[in-house]
């Protein structure tokens, strides 16, 4: 009988008919919302129109209440699902399965490097113009109080409008159509339903498959004036941007593929910043992710050097504290160690004859650009 009284004082529908079976809101289950009875199914179907402006339209979570976070930032579920492609796309071979049927041997020192004849360097000069395209309507949109959510809406639209399948979406099972790293990400951010707040930093990696072929890009952009003026982001965003492009500068055929990382990581330390070594820049053309591996970092081991013909991406992802990484349950954001903030800059990049053609190149008009380093730059 006590129970019974209970559940009839946390019935929350009008009208109970004294069952009192004590069901509990589904949403208020998920989110460990205590105290939200209905006396009955038909209780809770009469009145769940009333209940659910306790959670609003859509009721926003952590997912991972318990995992130790390493900084401020926060997953903001639930996710939207995965935007639809038409049938008229031609998709990559993972778009159903996750899996690439064909996976790249990234670490088989026996596989020869790719080297694209005209009709394949003209199918990468292609998509790389269209992600070109994408990346910089997507940084157009941005602003304070609109979510990554939203800007993974954008980016898909602008993909299909393109004709061309958004890459990341359902590779090796990645839920969205673009990864959006905020702050102390490091890549692989999800994109959710927390708003942009003026001061973060935004990274935006795109990449697009269009014709066979696939194009690789990202930048990351200040969010309202407060990031712009803030030493550290300031400070990390544009290492990050002039790392790359001093990498650039060194490719041509016969660079070796280890001296990449050579000139990142002692810009990087001369700007008081350190270089994430887990990730790294890989070749591309008709398959995402292949050799050659292009590491960012001092002293790394990397096998090979540039010959003409080949396409691949250089990346560096800067941070301002410890270089170390760590990977949130959702399996894919990974995230600096410290909570400190990290940026990211890639090109996807043709070798030429004589040096290097930048497939992913900034137009006049594209959005973002370089801002005045601060005064001073610690040591790390």
């Amino acid at each position: 009988m006590k129970s019974e009284s209970i559940a009839k004082r946390k019935c929350m529908g009008a009208g109970c008919d004294n069952k009192c079976s004590s069901l509990q809101c589904p949403t208020c289950l998920k989110l460990g919302i205590q105290g939200s009875f209905f006396c009955s199914q038909d209780c809770f179907k009469r009145n769940w129109s009333k209940h659910k402006t306790l959670h609003g339209t859509t009721t926003h979570y952590n997912p991972f209440p318990s995992f130790p976070f390493t900084g401020p930032l926060r997953p903001v579920y639930p996710l939207s699902h995965p935007r639809p492609v038409p049938e008229s796309i031609h998709p990559p071979d993972y778009w159903q399965i996750g899996i690439p049927r064909n996976p790249a041997p990234l670490f088989d020192r026996r596989v020869k490097f790719t080297i694209l004849d005209k009709a394949g360097q003209d199918a990468m000069r292609k998509v790389c113009r269209l992600a070109r395209e994408v990346l910089d309507i997507a940084a157009a949109a941005i602003r304070p109080g609109i979510t990554t959510d939203y800007i993974d809406e954008i980016v898909h639209k602008a993909c299909l409008e393109r004709d061309s399948y958004p890459s990341p979406l359902n590779y090796n099972h990645f839920p969205k159509s673009v990864c959006t790293s905020l702050n102390e990400v490091i890549c692989h951010g999800i994109p959710d339903q927390r708003p942009l707040r003026s001061g973060d930093i935004l990274n935006i990696d795109v990449t697009l498959y269009h014709g066979g072929y696939h194009g690789d890009l990202n930048e990351t952009y200040y969010v309202g004036s407060a990031a712009a003026s803030d030493p550290d982001s300031v400070r990390v965003v544009e290492t990050a941007r002039e790392c790359l492009d001093k990498a650039i500068q060194l490719v041509k055929p016969g660079t070796l593929f280890r001296a990449y990382g050579d000139v990142i990581e002692a810009h990087a330390k001369s700007k008081g910043c350190s270089v994430i070594r887990a990730f790294c820049g890989h070749g591309i053309h008709e398959v995402f992710h292949c050799l050659p591996n292009v590491p960012h970092y001092a002293g790394n081991k990397a096998v090979g050097k540039a010959e003409e013909g080949m396409c691949f991406t250089i990346e560096p992802m800067v941070a301002v504290g410890e270089w170390r990484e760590r990977v949130w349950p959702d399996g894919w954001t990974a995230v600096t160690v410290d909570g400190g903030r990290s940026a990211q800059f890639e090109h996807t990049l043709l070798v030429t004859k004589d040096g290097v053609e930048v497939l992913t190149a900034r137009l006049p008009t594209s959005p973002g650009g370089p801002v005045p380093f601060p005064v001073s730059t610690p040591d790390v």
